[in-house]
């Protein structure tokens, strides 16, 4: 089977959302009020409060995908290495430090593409790589001042989109 580099996995994803926009002409998600096509013998039904509960949470992750994907720009933040991105924010929360093969087993890759995806966080001006004072064979990773500082914008951004879709709603 062939295997495909995190940029051509990234590629890929975003032709399928072009995809997708040509397909549902209005370049979004339908919205979750709309008929449930065809069910039964060819009725068409509204969606009951559980599968419009679902359709609405899944566009949202939609939704923020592609407000993460315009917010931090062409950085390649996804899978992984958002993952990577999530691990930084939240020890910097906590006043944590975690090092590199740590960011590896969170996000689930071997140590050698963590340090690749570290590097790709590095040029992006999101994440700095230090030497461990106590362990020199270690490398802490912290997110930069910037990096910081787009997590906490993108997040807010976030958190207003997710209760003014809820203000709509009611």
């Amino acid at each position: 089977m062939q295997q495909f580099s995190n940029q051509e996995m990234a590629e890929i994803r975003s032709r399928i959302d072009q995809i997708q926009e040509m397909l549902t002409g209005s370049g979004g998600i339908q919205p979750a009020a709309a008929a449930q096509p065809d069910r039964i013998d060819g009725i068409r039904t509204p969606l009951d409060a559980s599968e419009a509960a679902l359709i609405d949470q899944i566009s949202f992750s939609i939704q923020m995908r592609r407000a993460r994907k315009g917010h931090f720009g062409s950085s390649q933040l996804s899978g992984p290495t958002w993952d990577m991105m999530l691990d930084l924010m939240l020890a910097k929360t906590n006043g944590r430090e975690l090092s590199a093969s740590d960011l590896a087993t969170g996000a689930g890759v071997p140590l050698s593409s963590g340090l690749r995806m570290i590097a790709v966080l590095e040029q992006a001006g999101l994440a700095e790589r230090f030497t461990d004072t106590r362990d020199r064979r270690r490398s802490i990773v912290r997110l930069t001042d910037h990096g910081s500082a787009s997590m906490a914008s993108y997040f807010a951004k976030m958190s207003q989109a997710w209760a003014n879709r809820h203000r709509r709603a009611m």
